[in-house]
């Protein structure tokens, strides 16, 4: 006779995950509430919300969207710098020929962060 195990894993809410996600990397990125309101197109207080942990990203939204690209945009980011924040915050902050602007002021909004993370995705694939 074969025994069936009580134990259900259960998988981890979708939208739990990504905000969890979105508010870390926001966090490594020296995003602050605002600037994290305004590339996610929520209101800041939705944003100080989803940092204190009351508001969870909406799934099949803009704001889903663009919290998956940023996400994306970090990962690559990490990965080129080897986890050095300072160097990530740094190539934020700083003007960058490729992108012909600072990438924190071009991932504020949906266009400007697909650039960037194409832009980023591209310097990855390079061999």
């Amino acid at each position: 006779m074969v025994r069936q195990s009580n134990n259900t894993h259960q998988q981890p809410d979708p939208t739990q995950v990504l905000t969890q996600a979105v508010t870390h990397t926001a966090e490594l990125m020296g995003l602050n509430k605002a600037t994290l309101a305004k590339i996610l197109g929520i209101s800041a207080a939705s944003a100080g919300r989803m940092v204190a942990g009351q508001y969870l990203l909406n799934q099949n939204t803009k704001e889903w969207d663009m919290a998956l690209l940023l996400v994306r945009l970090f990962r690559s980011l990490d990965a080129i710098m080897a986890g050095d924040e300072n160097a990530l915050r740094s190539w934020l902050q700083s003007c960058n020929l490729g992108l012909n602007a600072k990438p924190i002021e071009l991932i504020s909004n949906a266009s400007g962060l697909v650039h960037t993370v194409d832009y980023v995705d591209s310097y990855r694939a390079r061999v």
